[in-house]
């Protein structure tokens, strides 16, 4: 049975075509806790701070998301609180509830698309006006 933390270390490791070696030299740990931590049917202890740190360097995650899926292998589930002054997004919670009934294959899918989305996003010719149908028919003569 796979566990969440090899779940996404090897979707990430298959998505960027990276080794363990990659990924260990990038964050700064051992290949080894690499290996282990994307082989290991079961987790028995939290990682340490420093091997967190280090695999979502490695990987080039958010600490969080490395977080989590350690912990929900060890049977921990984590609870955040959104800061007092920040307001929940529907549809933000919407989108992370369905993605989790998606099949493996499916999330990759999704992912890819938002890295891109991202990556086009970061770049600001690519879109002059992002709320507008470009080219759509206005009907208008």
């Amino acid at each position: 049975m796979v566990n969440a933390l090899q779940e996404l270390v090897k979707s990430r490791l298959e998505q960027q075509g990276w080794s363990y070696g990659d990924v260990a030299r990038r964050g700064g740990i051992p290949r080894s806790t690499v290996h282990h931590l994307a082989t290991v049917e079961r987790v028995t202890r939290m990682p340490q701070q420093a091997t967190l740190e280090g695999l979502a360097r490695g990987l080039e995650l958010p600490l969080d998301s490395i977080r989590r899926a350690a912990a929900e292998a060890c049977g921990i589930h984590l609870y955040f609180e959104e800061p007092a002054d920040t307001t929940a997004d529907p549809e933000v919670a919407t989108l992370i509830a369905s993605l989790q009934r998606l099949s493996v294959t499916d999330r990759r899918h999704v992912t890819a698309l938002v890295e891109s989305l991202l990556r086009n996003a970061s770049t600001p010719d690519t879109e002059t006006n992002p709320g507008s149908d470009s080219g759509a028919d206005t009907g208008a003569d």
